[in-house]
């Protein structure tokens, strides 16, 4: 109903037409850069000596190509600062979060802790399930580390002035959130699960990536999430990971590392990486063709060649606690082995 002399309340802009409008702001803007001013002739420049002349084109060509590197950086300020907002938006409901979780039989317990720190939203997601297949008791455990492209390095610039792409309005959630929902449902459909688990995780994750970047496919968007996900069958332990997120398992409150980091500067990540064509270069710290600081992840479409969800996958016997670490990429190189072994130490007790 129209109410106030007829004047009908408007809704925002949703989150599916803020990607759009971004895009095609960001098009025009190259259009006009790319469009530099040119004087109708040259027989009205007033210059006359031909290597003055050359001197004065190459003066305008060198303002052209400054003006489509001012108008990249502005492009992507703006589309940063459209995700930011849209990230605010969105993720104002999720907020730090921990508790505690143990099965029917009371046999397993487990703990979770979530702190935003010092991002706009919460980028972070864990998941716990619990099933029975066959007569024996499924456990699920995850945690999965979203992340979108914010980092303003050189190649990320220079890629804008080829291809305006969109960084995802849900900030980096919206890869993370997707694993949450689906990776252990697929995981638990796949035919194999009981009799060839390692096989059927692998597949798994893999699938699960494709179907993801099918689900963003409108649009280039940008976005991605690592995974350190633990499936306890009977006393079967299966613990893979893809990207940086670790994983450690507590012996007598000794922790013993179960994931190794997914880094492009590893020597069998890089030469990966280089094999199928990518590179990995220095801005800030190493990053796979000077954009990601890892060497897997799911999503991130635009290397997705170099960047696969392929898992790493450990199989232990459960005779110990165990303690998953999701670690923020700004705190890895700062957690220690003497820091992880207090942490499985508390647990330990």
């Amino acid at each position: 109903m129209a109410c106030d002399g007829g004047a009908k309340e408007q809704e925002g802009p949703s989150p599916a037409s803020t990607a759009p409008a971004v895009a095609a702001a960001a098009a025009r803007a190259f259009a006009r850069a790319l469009r530099p001013p040119r004087p109708r002739s040259r027989k009205g420049l007033g210059v006359r000596h031909p290597l003055k002349l050359c001197r004065y084109l190459a003066t305008v060509q060198r303002k052209a190509n400054a003006r489509v590197r001012e108008a990249g950086e502005a492009t992507l300020v703006a589309a940063l600062a459209a995700a930011q907002k849209e990230s605010q938006r969105e993720n104002v409901e999720v907020a730090d979060a921990s508790g505690a979780w143990k099965s029917e039989d009371g046999s397993l317990n487990c703990g979770y802790s979530s702190i935003r720190g010092r991002r706009l939203g919460m980028e972070d997601f864990y998941d716990i399930k619990s099933s029975t297949i066959d007569d024996k008791q499924i456990n699920f455990f995850g945690v999965f580390d979203g992340q979108a492209f914010t980092s303003r390095t050189p190649y990320l610039l220079f890629l804008m002035d080829l291809t305006p792409f969109i960084i995802s309005g849900h900030g980096g959630t919206r890869a993370a959130e997707y694993l949450k929902e689906h990776l252990f449902e697929n995981l638990i459909k796949h035919p194999a699960f009981v009799t060839d688990t390692k096989s059927a995780i692998s597949e798994t994750y893999k699938k699960t990536d494709a179907d993801f970047l099918d689900a963003v496919a409108e649009g280039n968007i940008q976005v991605g999430s690592t995974a350190s996900t633990a499936v306890l069958v009977g006393n079967h332990l299966y613990v893979a990971n893809v990207g940086d997120s670790r994983a450690v398992i507590s012996k007598a409150g000794k922790a013993i590392a179960l994931s190794d980091d997914h880094k492009p500067n590893r020597s069998d990540e890089q030469k990966r990486i280089e094999d199928a064509g990518g590179t990995v270069v220095w801005s800030g710290t190493w990053r796979v063709g000077g954009i990601l600081a890892m060497s897997r992840a799911f999503g991130n479409r635009l290397l997705k060649r170099f960047v696969v969800a392929d898992p790493e996958i450990q199989v232990s016997f459960n005779s110990h606690k165990l303690c998953i670490l999701s670690i923020e990429r700004g705190i890895n190189t700062t957690l220690t082995p003497e820091m992880s072994d207090a942490i499985c130490a508390l647990d330990h007790k």
